[in-house]
């Protein structure tokens, strides 16, 4: 678009030109947005699982580097708008969990790439489409300047306190690095669990479980008032004691996601990453424990859009029309009632028969007996029960 005025721009919107373009495009902006997605996660690092925060943010970053490109569409390169505060968050945040510059170059020229092929289909035949990719082409050198330098000036900072030289530590060891453990002051060669914790009185409420437990602690903070941390001890600590100790602990703005008991240095990353899959899912509910044993496959839903999409399609598409909302009221039941109908029935104050009834418009409407599809249905039942909760909250988003 060179030096193209606004005006200009709008009279060419009229003719069919940038204008109807970026309107063209938007118009296929889920598919765009999905289809970068899949690419972004195709270029995967094996650090982000630890680190719920990082992970989310590359969806947000996502559509605000889409919101970018769209825009652009329809302005000079004099005229382009700023670039969007999450994509540098983001980039310090790569940095900060040891993404390699390397990995985020590669998603945002995937990105480009996919666009560009958008922007050639709906923009073929247009004449304005050779001056729309050569800003396309300098916003985004300008864009991973930017990216770059937010990356590098985060990259250099060495840790200053004790505190931090720990959560280093922790961090290149939970990467598959060899460092000398010895400046974690916790012994790597015992039984432990991993917690991920968010809440300001988080350091307080493991300290006492530590004691409780007679189990060393080890606390990384990874923000203001998130962290990471692990109780060891030799003959191992002991869930089911943790999660009676804190039936009637945590206050509900305390989140705390737990993993399951691993040992030696092996198990001290996987206790960490099951805890770090359990996080999202803790962070939906309204506080307290979540144990990664109880919410595995929901966590693995969470992560994989594909796995989520397919289970909205098969499992609860099917369900709604007349009668939809009695037919989850009563599958809802009947998992929480581990299947027992007379169980279900009780909840929800129908008959046996009732209930038996609902179950059996629900298979014939999902074309399977529910003994068949069980586990996906309440997966299925479970993410919307979560995505539900996390629209009416008036939480922040938190990581």
């Amino acid at each position: 678009m060179g030096a193209r005025s606004v005006s200009g721009s709008r009279a060419q919107s009229e003719a069919g030109g940038g204008g109807g373009l970026a309107a063209r495009l938007e118009r296929r902006r889920e598919e765009i947005e999905a289809a970068a997605l899949t690419r972004v996660h195709s270029i995967a690092d094996p650090v982000e699982a630890t680190d719920p925060a990082y992970v989310d943010g590359l969806g947000l970053a996502v559509t605000a580097a889409i919101d970018y490109a769209l825009a652009a569409i329809e302005c000079s390169e004099e005229q382009a708008p700023p670039i969007p505060t999450v994509l540098l968050s983001q980039a310090r945040l790569a940095a900060r969990n040891g993404v390699p510059l390397e990995t985020v170059m590669r998603r945002y020229l995937a990105g480009y790439t996919l666009l560009g092929d958008f922007l050639v289909g709906e923009g073929e035949g247009e004449v304005s489409l050779q001056s729309t990719l050569r800003v396309q082409a300098s916003l985004f050198d300008r864009l991973l300047a930017a990216v770059s330098e937010e990356y590098n000036l985060e990259q250099p900072r060495r840790p200053a306190s004790a505190e931090e030289r720990r959560a280093e530590l922790a961090r290149r060891l939970l990467a598959g690095e060899q460092p000398d453990p010895a400046g974690l002051c916790y012994d790597l060669d015992v039984r432990h669990l991993g917690l991920v914790a968010s809440g300001v009185e988080a350091p307080a409420v493991l300290r006492r479980l530590a004691a409780a437990l007679d189990c060393r602690l080890l606390l990384v903070r990874r923000g203001e008032s998130d962290f990471w941390a692990w109780l060891g001890s030799r003959r191992g600590p002991d869930p089911d004691r943790l999660e009676d100790l804190l039936r009637s602990g945590p206050s509900d703005s305390l989140w705390l996601a737990l993993g399951e008991p691993g040992e030696g240095l092996a198990g001290w990353r996987l206790t960490h990453r099951q805890a770090a899959a359990a996080m999202p899912v803790a962070l939906r509910g309204e506080g307290g424990l979540t144990r990664f044993r109880d919410v595995a496959l929901l966590a693995a839903v969470l992560t994989d859009d594909l796995l989520a999409a397919s289970l909205r399609e098969l499992y609860l598409t099917p369900l709604a029309g007349e009668g939809g909302e009695s037919l989850l009221e009563t599958l809802r039941a009947y998992f929480t009632a581990e299947r027992n109908i007379s169980s279900a029935a009780a909840m929800l104050g129908i008959s046996r028969q009732a209930a038996a009834k609902r179950l059996g418009t629900a298979e014939r409407r999902l074309g399977r007996p529910l003994g068949a599809c069980g586990i996906e249905l309440e997966a299925a039942l479970r993410l919307e029960e979560l995505e539900s909760a996390e629209v009416g909250s008036s939480q922040p988003g938190r990581g």
